[in-house]
């Protein structure tokens, strides 16, 4: 009687929790400057498209705060959540470590892909903020399609993109190596040539 559990699911799930736990904690020690490159990095994007550019994104104590140039002195600075934009760093993580053996090159590739995923995500969410938080401002530089626009997409990546995009970045990496390794294991065969025999029966 065959078991309910494939074999091999106890290691399967070992090797997640490892690259689970060895992912938060890379996380942990690297949030800070981690966010410092996201939020300048989206600073520059959004710079690059504003006239004049007035933008200026701090990443201060786990969070990314908006600064503008053409904000009064006293007012309010609005703050974005830090975390809630990079924690699937740990999932892509533990994902990686799944099947062996471990990659740093496949990795660095992954990571690579991900930081690109939270500045663009970071850039959405600052034209979100722009678009539906600063009350009448918004209304007078955002049309009802743009305000519409950027509040969905932001809350696309809220909802399921920031769960999604772990695995659909290491999806295709795992499965073009798997093809690598299958392609390397097959056994070499030498080409040999078919004669067609021509007679008479």
């Amino acid at each position: 009687m065959t078991g309910i559990v494939p074999s091999g699911t106890g290691r399967l799930v070992l090797r997640g929790a490892i690259g689970f736990a060895c992912g938060l904690a890379v996380w942990t020690a690297l949030a800070a400057p981690y966010e410092k490159a996201v939020a300048a990095t989206a600073e520059t994007i959004l710079r690059i498209a504003e006239r004049p550019p007035v933008t200026r994104l701090v990443a201060r104590m786990g969070e990314i705060v908006i600064e503008r140039s053409d904000f009064p002195p006293a007012a309010p600075r609005p703050g974005l959540p830090a975390d809630d934009l990079h924690f699937n760093f740990v999932i892509l993580a533990a994902l990686l470590f799944l099947f062996p053996p471990f990659r740093p090159g496949r990795a660095l590739i992954a990571g690579a892909i991900l930081f690109g995923v939270h500045v663009v995500a970071l850039c959405c969410q600052v034209e979100a903020l722009y678009a539906t938080r600063l009350g009448a401002w918004s209304e007078v530089h955002y049309g009802a399609f743009a305000r519409n626009a950027w509040a969905a997409t932001f809350h696309a990546y809220q909802i399921a993109g920031r769960f999604a995009a772990p695995f659909a970045i290491w999806w295709p990496l795992g499965g073009f190596e798997r093809a690598q390794d299958k392609a390397r294991d097959r056994p070499s065969r030498p080409w040999k040539s078919k004669r067609k025999r021509s007679g008479r029966r």
